[in-house]
C-alpha cells in the first residue's frame, strides 16, 4: 500500500524529471503497511466547527466572490436617513425584500430617486452584515424604475376621493375644545396607546378615555379599523359611551405596515362618522389617506393627544390670571365708586338734592318736546309723501296707462286712414305731371313740331353729318313713319 501523497496517494511520471529520480522518490513514498484492526468499530472522529465570525465570514466572502456587484430592481420601504449621511431601506418585489445601505448617498448618482414607494434600479454588491448576521446589499447608485404598485394605488385613490369630495376642508368638523370622553381606535397592545393615554394623564386627567382595540396591521385589519369608526360614531346602537372626538391611528412602520390606513373601507369610515375625527398614523413624514379624510391630522399619536384636549396646567394658569385681573378691577371700581360717593356727599347732595336733580329734570323736559315735535314733523312729512305716492300710483294704474294706450292707437289708426287716402290721390297727380313733361318734352311732340330723328346703321342716332361715311345706310324717323336711305358724297 502507498502512503497517501499531496496528488491522491501517488505520483505520476512527467518529462521534467529523469528515469532515475522517478524510481528513487517512487521508492521513498512506499512505506510498510501498519497492523490494522478491520473488525474493531472505527473510532469517530471529532468534527470540526467554526465559529459564528468565521462562518458569517465565509458567507460574505462568498456572496461577494460569487454574486459581486449587479444592478437590482424593486419598489423601496422604511427609508431611513441617518445624520451621518448614510441612508437605510429595504428593496422588495412580491415575493421577498432585503435590506439595502447607501454610504454617503447625496453623494452618490440617483440619490434623489430614493423615495418611499419608488420603484427603482440600484446597482449594489451583495454582502453581510456581521454584527447582525444580515444579509445586505450596498449600493452605489440608483436610478427610477418607474413608481411602485404601492404607491401608484395610493396615488390612484387619493385622485379618486378627491374628486369625490371627501378632502374639501368646508365638510370637515370641527374639533371640540374641551372634550370629556375621547374614543381610541388603535392596538390595545401598542405603543402608541401608551403614549395617547401618558400625554391625556398629564394634560388633561379629567378626560374619559374609552379604548377600542383593533388590528392595525395585517390582511383584514383595515376592517376591523373600518367598524370599530362606524361602532363608535353610533355608539347607542352598541351600547358604547357616546365619545366627543375619535383618535384613529397607530405607531411608525414601512408602507406595508401603514398600509391599512390607505385603504378605501377606511377613508369612507371616516368620512362618513359623525363625530370629528383626528388621524394619528406613523411619524410626522408619513401620510396615508386617512390623514387627508379626518378632520384633523396629527403628526405624531402624542400630538394627536396634544391637539384633542387643552394643557390642565396652562388652562390653571389662564385662570388664575384672569381671577387676579378681575379681582384687581374690581377692586379698583370700588374704590373710584367709594370715592365719588364720597365727594358727593361732600358737594351738592348733602345740603340739597332737588337742585343736584333740577337741570337733569329740565334737560328730560326739553328732549320730551323735541321728540314729540319731531314725531309730528315725520308723521306730516311721511303723509305728504303718502299723497304723493297715491297720486303717483293712480296715474300709474294698469287701466289709466291701458286708456292712455288705447287713445294713441286710436291717433294712430286715424293717422293711417288719412295717410291711406292722400297717397293714392298725390301719387295720381305727380303721374299726370310727370306725362304731361314726358308728351312736351319726349320725341312725339318733336314729330309733331315737324322735327324727325337720324339713325346710323348700328341704330345710334345721328348729331353731326360728319359722322356718316358715303355709302353707309341710315333710317330717318318721321311721326308717322320711317325711311332708308344711303349716304352719297357731296
Amino acid at each position: 500500500m502507498r502512503c497517501p501523497g499531496p496528488r491522491a496517494g501517488f505520483f505520476e511520471r512527467t518529462d521534467r524529471v529523469s528515469e532515475e529520480d522517478f524510481q528513487a522518490r517512487k521508492s521513498h513514498t512506499t512505506c510498510e503497511v501498519p497492523h490494522v484492526d478491520l473488525f474493531s468499530k472505527p473510532r469517530p472522529s471529532e468534527p470540526k466547527s467554526l465559529s459564528v465570525t468565521q462562518l458569517l465570514r465565509r458567507m460574505k466572502n462568498l456572496l461577494e466572490v460569487q454574486i459581486g456587484e449587479t444592478w437590482v430592481e424593486g419598489e423601496i420601504s422604511n427609508m431611513r436617513k441617518q445624520a451621518s449621511g448614510h441612508w437605510y431601506f429595504s428593496l422588495k418585489d412580491e415575493g421577498a425584500q432585503i435590506s439595502c445601505a447607501m454610504f454617503n448617498a447625496k453623494r452618490r448618482e440617483g440619490a434623489e430617486a430614493l423615495v418611499d414607494g419608488a420603484k427603482v434600479r440600484v446597482f449594489a454588491e451583495a454582502s453581510v452584515y456581521e454584527a447582525r448576521g444580515q444579509l445586505q446589499i450596498i449600493v452605489q447608485k440608483a436610478e427610477r424604475a418607474g413608481a411602485g404598485d404601492l404607491q401608484a394605488r395610493f396615488e390612484a385613490l387619493k385622485r379618486k376621493l378627491h374628486a369625490e369630495g371627501l378632502f374639501d376642508a368646508d365638510r370637515k368638523k370641527p374639533v371640540p375644545p374641551f372634550p370629556k370622553t375621547i374614543g381610541l381606535v388603535t392596538s390595545g397592545s401598542g405603543a402608541a396607546l401608551q403614549d395617547i393615554l401618558n400625554v391625556l394623564a398629564r394634560r388633561a386627567p379629567w378626560v374619559q378615555p374609552v379604548l377600542f382595540p383593533v388590528r392595525v396591521q395585517g390582511r383584514g385589519a383595515e376592517l376591523e379599523i373600518a367598524q370599530a369608526i362606524e361602532k363608535m360614531g353610533r355608539p347607542e346602537a352598541f351600547g358604547y359611551p357616546r365619545c366627543d372626538v375619535l383618535i384613529v391611528g397607530r405607531g411608525g412602520g414601512s408602507i406595508e405596515d401603514l398600509w391599512n390606513f390607505n385603504e378605501e373601507v377606511v377613508a369612507r369610515a371616516i368620512a362618513a362618522c359623525p363625530i370629528p375625527v383626528i388621524s394619528a398614523v406613523g411619524h410626522e413624514i408619513d401620510f396615508t389617506i386617512a390623514d387627508f379624510v379626518a378632520d384633523l391630522r396629527a403628526p405624531t399619536p402624542s400630538a394627536a393627544a396634544e391637539l384633542a384636549v387643552a394643557d390642565g396646567a396652562e388652562l390653571s394658569a389662564r385662570l388664575a390670571q384672569i381671577r387676579r385681573r378681575m379681582t384687581r378691577t374690581a377692586r379698583e371700581r370700588l374704590a373710584g365708586a367709594q370715592l365719588a360717593v364720597e365727594a358727593l356727599k361732600r358737594g351738592a347732595l348733602q345740603r340739597d338734592g332737588e337742585k343736584l336733580l333740577r337741570e337733569s329734570v329740565m334737560r328730560v323736559d326739553s328732549a320730551r318736546g323735541q321728540l314729540s315735535h319731531g314725531t309730528k314733523l315725520s308723521l306730516e312729512r311721511l303723509a305728504v309723501r303718502l299723497g304723493e305716492l297715491r297720486a303717483r300710483h293712480k296715474a300709474c294704474h294698469p287701466a289709466r296707462i291701458l286708456e292712455r294706450r288705447m287713445d294713441a292707437v286710436a291717433g294712430l289708426r286715424r293717422r293711417l286712414e288719412r295717410t291711406g287716402r292722400d297717397i293714392p290721390v298725390q301719387r295720381a297727380e305727380r303721374l299726370d305731371r310727370l306725362r304731361g313733361l314726358l308728351r312736351a318734352l319726349g320725341p312725339e311732340s318733336a314729330f309733331q313740331r315737324g322735327f324727325s330723328i337720324t339713325l346710323a346703321a348700328d341704330g345710334k342716332i345721328v348729331t353731326s353729318a360728319a359722322a356718316l361715311k358715303p355709302g353707309e345706310m341710315m333710317r330717318t324717323k318721321f311721326a308717322d313713319g320711317e325711311t332708308t336711305s344711303i349716304v352719297t358724297p357731296r
